[in-house]
């Protein structure tokens, strides 16, 4: 597989991870270690730099090798979503995860919202990834509105189901011209490793590590699984066949 470069940065590791729901910072700082991730989730909220007594994430992430990317989780429209944009590329921030969902059951993207706040934000400069329904045709929009990537769903957020979407990420995968990232849904690290065989850049995952009984363990198996699939379509697998095709020969009685 070519490199993966996402707004001027290149990437060894396709698995990205988010980091809510851990239990503590040092779990937090373990598991990252364990995925070997470059590219890391945090929603605003959760960083208080210069607050000796809070409980500051970034403590927990090694900046020298991992790349923050901020989310907008919470904002229910593209005007909030441009304000958590604006506060975080002040604090010196430029990497944005724009993630906008009014309906609070099932936490599925706004489309109409989305569209407007990728292009305000890449206008503003931001390395820009939405997280979109897996819509061929919103994917295509947001490309052309500025984003860097886009971050198709495999099923509801947190909902550890897996890849839903299959059919309609294909055609993404197919018709993109920036990488494409699964994100949601992704629950097991089979599920990664599918996404990455179905043509994804990238996986991004975070209750399924945060969640897991032993997250460390957890993490370190989504770096393997998606290396696994990685070198997979490197490799060049046979096409699949409808018919049986012997692996040795059938007549030695003839």
């Amino acid at each position: 597989m070519k490199p993966l470069s996402i707004g001027g940065r290149t990437f060894s590791n396709r698995f990205f991870l988010g980091t809510g729901k851990f239990a503590s910072g040092d779990q937090t700082r373990a598991a990252l270690a364990a995925s070997g991730t470059e590219l890391v989730t945090v929603a605003l909220t959760r960083i208080r730099e210069g607050d000796p007594g809070g409980d500051d994430i970034l403590k927990a992430i090694d900046r020298d090798r991992i790349e923050v990317m901020l989310n907008t989780s919470g904002a229910r429209n593209a005007d909030e979503a441009v304000r958590i944009a604006k506060i975080g590329k002040a604090a010196g921030f430029n990497w944005l995860k724009i993630e906008i969902h009014p309906d609070a059951r099932y936490l599925l993207p706004d489309p109409v919202e989305t569209l407007s706040a990728v292009r305000e934000c890449a206008r503003m400069g931001m390395v820009v990834l939405p997280y979109i329904n897996a819509d061929p045709v919103l994917a295509r929009r947001c490309e052309e509105a500025g984003a860097a990537a886009v971050m198709p769903l495999g099923s509801p957020i947190g909902s550890n189901r897996g890849i839903r979407t299959r059919d309609m990420i294909e055609i993404i995968v197919e018709q993109s011209r920036v990488p494409v990232v699964v994100d949601a849904g992704i629950g097991l690290p089979s599920h990664a490793a599918e996404a990455i065989e179905l043509g994804a850049d990238a996986v991004l995952a975070n209750t399924a590590v945060a969640a897991a009984g032993d997250p460390v363990k957890m993490a370190e198996a989504f770096k393997l699984a998606v290396r696994a699939a990685e070198l997979a379509v490197e490799a060049v697998p046979p096409s699949a066949s409808a018919t049986a095709d012997a692996t040795s020969p059938m007549d030695i009685f003839k």
